[in-house]
């Protein structure tokens, strides 16, 4: 066959061999519609405030049981205090009276909590008598969830010595 016979190839190509068309639609190409803004909006407005709420709640409960465990050691250190006049080759016994463990309305280094002392002479039953000594001591402070908080840790002392 000549040239001239060929027949003559064109640029383009056949209906069926085109790429296929993209089937986006123009909603897709867009980040976000007015609707689904207004809806994420009213959900997060939902969620977040108890999520605050509890976080909150949380750093408050934290708080509170921090002053808690700071009362129990200035309650233990008095009480350690006390016990350790008791058994002292200079104090001993006859020492344990409250007017040698006077209250404190501001401890040293502990803003915000206040100290007492309290030693009652028993006897053996916890009643009127002698040769026993209860000793209690209280710890107040401020609680940021209910407010005013008292500890009290108490022992009893004899006056034996082995």
């Amino acid at each position: 066959m000549s040239a001239m016979m060929m027949p003559r190839q064109s640029n383009r190509t056949s209906p069926c061999a085109r790429a296929p068309k993209r089937t986006r639609t123009r909603r897709s190409r867009r980040a976000l519609t007015l609707i689904e803004g207004i809806v994420t909006m009213v959900v997060m407005s939902i969620a977040i405030p108890p999520l605050v709420m509890a976080i909150a709640s949380a750093a408050s409960r934290r708080a509170s049981q921090t002053l808690a465990t700071r009362a129990r050691w200035l309650a233990s250190e008095r009480l350690e205090s006390v016990m350790a006049d008791r058994h002292s080759t200079t104090r001993g016994y006859a020492y344990l009276v409250p007017a040698n463990y006077p209250a404190e309305s501001s401890i040293s280094g502990f803003p915000g909590f206040s100290r007492t002392t309290s030693i009652v002479t028993t006897g053996p039953n916890f009643v009127a008598g002698t040769g026993y000594r209860t000793v209690s001591v209280s710890v107040g402070y401020q609680d940021p969830i209910g407010g005013a908080r008292t500890l009290i840790l108490a022992t009893v002392l004899t006056d034996y010595t082995p």
